[in-house]
């Protein structure tokens, strides 16, 4: 008490002097301590590890640090894929790329389970944390996993086998390719199972039944050959039967989509068809286009309209790439119409031989197919071409002609007219009026050249 007493002044002087600046000793910092699995990677027997940081200028560093922990964690467990799997087999074909192995890797990464937070760890810049999983437990949960999927894949192959039964490939396929599907997360593992009282590897067996239900399929199309004339309007209908064969018998297959395509004057014509009730679809084959390369009707099996539009497609093409697409190609026998061509061409009132649009027409014609005959009775269709000349005026020693050109193609039995056309008006400028009327001659056949033959065709569809 007494040694208070006599220091008391101090104190008292002290506490009054807040005037003056106070000396204060500044405080440690305590040096930063990195935990050692931060530093060097943990060895731990029975465990994956996974270690993973984010920057804190990241507004998810938490989820960002447990995300890149868990790829490392996914990047110790290895994945031998075995030399009788599906994923091997593929492989071998190379009928995948690096987006369907990206997709199956993305697919593995996502599925960890049983994984524990050991610590975690942070500085002003940086988040760590440390994570693990039980190889035990991983293992236990894989196989109870993958028993799930075996169950889930056969008992959807079952229902494969009892669509097709009753004709409906496009259920069936779906049914296939879902229990392939199933196993996706084991294509590269040995899974092997007891299938109709055989041992088999799953994926394999479910993968040559999808291709066996798209090799079965038979399509046959009535008549052989598409044969298009002036006699039938160059117009044919096609009868399309789909069956499948299973056992040496043949099962219509109902709603089956097909792909029809043929060249026509327009362009390729493309055209889906779904079979019916008895396994029939018709389509009708006009408006061909006679100056095509490979004149052929192409009916095959849809196999992308058998694909259900919510399927990964990364995964599916894999698959489907591979299957056979049954088809038939129906050769087109174009058969054009005989002519008999009646022409009246004057230049000026002056007939016109060679320098007219009649021998163009006949040469367009009979390049295309068309047969032209002399006596009207050997004749399909009667041609009238009429071309004539007339006087525009002068100017500054420059003639004007303008030529009107007109054509009708009339059925010799019914004198029905089939088709017609012209060009009115076209202009020539020569240094003569002859020389213009020549001229107009030689602008209008670029045009006519250019219509005759498609309208023609179009007209009889």
């Amino acid at each position: 008490m007494n040694r208070l007493l006599r220091y008391a002044p101090f104190l008292l002087l002290a506490a009054c002097g807040g005037g003056k600046k106070t000396v204060q000793t500044p405080v440690q910092q305590p040096i930063e301590q990195r935990p050692s699995w931060v530093g060097a990677r943990p060895v731990a027997d029975g465990y994956y590890i996974g270690i993973g940081m984010a920057n804190k200028n990241r507004p998810d560093v938490l989820e960002t640090a447990k995300k890149n922990a868990l790829n490392d964690l996914a990047s110790e467990i290895s994945v031998k894929v075995e030399g009788n799997s599906l994923l091997y087999t593929l492989d071998r074909k190379n009928q995948f790329d690096e987006t369907f192995t990206s997709s199956i890797r993305t697919s593995s990464d996502e599925q960890l389970e049983g994984f524990e937070l050991v610590e975690s760890w942070e500085n002003p810049n940086e988040y760590w944390t440390y994570y693990r999983l039980s190889k035990a437990e991983h293992a236990r949960i894989k196989a109870e996993k993958k028993a799930g999927a075996i169950r889930n894949a056969l008992d959807l192959h079952a229902r494969s086998k009892q669509s097709i039964g009753s004709g409906d490939l496009r259920t069936a396929f779906d049914q296939e390719l879902r229990a392939i599907l199933a196993m996706k997360d084991y294509w590269g593992e040995n899974d092997a199972v007891e299938m109709d009282g055989r041992q088999v590897q799953l994926v394999n067996e479910l993968y040559a039944d999808l291709q066996n239900l798209t090799s079965s399929v038979r399509l046959n199309v009535l008549p052989e050959r598409c044969e298009l004339d002036y006699s039938n309007g160059f117009k044919r209908e096609l009868l399309i039967n789909a069956g499948y064969t299973n056992g040496g018998g043949l099962r219509d297959l109902v709603q089956l989509p097909l792909f029809i395509t043929y060249p026509g004057t327009g362009g390729k014509v493309t055209e889906l068809k779904n079979t019916d009730a008895e396994g029939r679809a018709r389509t009708t084959v006009q408006r061909v286009d006679p100056t095509a390369k490979q004149l052929e009707v192409l009916v095959k099996l849809h196999l992308d309209e058998l694909v259900s539009r919510e399927m990964d497609r990364a995964l599916v093409n894999a698959l489907v790439n591979g299957l056979t697409a049954p088809e038939v190609h129906v050769p087109i026998d174009l058969r054009m119409p005989r002519v008999l061509m009646r022409s009246k061409e004057t230049n000026l009132g002056q007939p016109v031989t060679d320098a007219g649009v009649g021998l163009v027409v006949r040469e367009e014609l009979t390049s295309k197919g068309f047969r032209f005959v002399e006596r009207e009775s050997d004749a399909d269709l009667l041609l009238d071409l009429n071309a004539h000349t007339r006087q525009g005026g002068e100017s500054q020693g420059f003639y004007t002609a303008f030529v009107d050109v007109s054509y009708t193609f009339r059925d010799r039995r019914s004198q029905d007219i089939v088709f017609q056309g012209g060009k009115q008006g076209i202009k020539g400028v020569q240094l003569t009026y002859e020389k213009a009327g020549l001229e107009s001659f030689k602008k209008a056949i670029p045009d006519i050249r250019k219509e005759l033959v498609p309208g023609i065709m179009n007209a009889f569809n």
